[in-house]
């Protein structure tokens, strides 16, 4: 059976998130997935609040769909960000990018590493990372829009990690068709989604086509020239409301 996860999902128990987690399941539910995958901001987090957010995922998960705890490391320059679900405890804030993933590794977590592009966060990836990293996002709707970036492909293909496709999700603005789909055999449950993950039965689709699929590939330019358009576009209204 194959279930569509939305990944890296953002509420208001992120400082910058406008979504309950409730309001979320139901959003996504409606949209046809079948697990939502949390990321909530690891500044202003503690153990507490991470107890919080299980008991609000679990009461927030329903017959149709199941919300996945999760927290997103960031070090301590703000640069590189790392997406962690499993039964890890809170890890603290600011850590160094190979300190997180030693601590997901032996809890046996699983993580990817976010938005590559974003800061030239790809320029300080070390090898060393790969052993620990499960995936790596190649599409994040944030900050690379309706087309993925080579530069995140290329790093992903480099260390032979599984191409993640995250929304960033904080508003309705990076609403987009963009989905993880996983081969479960069993019950959805938390163990059986990150088992499939961790079993590389997953791929990335937007618009319900595999992302590496030949059709997605072919369409990736026309992709890429709407979003240079959409950009330049946001930029004048911007400037036409400054001049307002």
């Amino acid at each position: 059976m194959t279930v569509l996860a939305a990944c890296h999902i953002h509420s208001d128990l992120s400082y910058d998130g406008s979504y309950t987690i409730a309001a979320l399941s139901h959003k996504f539910r409606r949209a046809g997935y079948r697990v939502l995958m949390m990321t909530e901001h690891d500044r202003g987090f503690s153990p507490e609040r991470l107890h919080q957010l299980r008991q609000i995922c679990d009461a927030a998960s329903t017959k149709d769909l199941l919300v996945i705890p999760g927290i997103e490391y960031s070090d301590a320059s703000n640069q590189v960000h790392i997406l962690v679900w499993g039964d890890v405890p809170f890890l603290g804030e600011n850590l160094r990018t190979r300190e997180t993933l030693q601590k997901v590794k032996e809890a046996g977590g699983v993580a990817v590493l976010a938005h590559p592009f974003r800061k030239s966060a790809w320029q300080c990836f070390e090898p060393s990372w790969a052993e620990a990293l499960v995936g790596i996002e190649v599409w994040n709707r944030k900050y690379d829009g309706w087309a993925p970036r080579r530069i995140s492909q290329d790093l992903q293909r480099s260390v032979g990690a599984i191409p993640f496709v995250g929304l960033d999700f904080h508003t309705q603005r990076q609403f987009f068709p963009l989905a993880m789909a996983m081969d479960i055999d069993s019950t959805v449950t938390e163990q059986a989604v990150l088992d499939c993950i961790r079993t590389r039965r997953v791929n990335p689709r937007v618009f319900g086509f595999e992302v590496e699929g030949e059709l997605v590939r072919h369409a990736l330019p026309i992709l890429g020239v709407a979003e240079a358009s959409r950009k330049k576009c946001a930029k004048a209204a911007k400037k036409m409301k400054l001049r307002a």
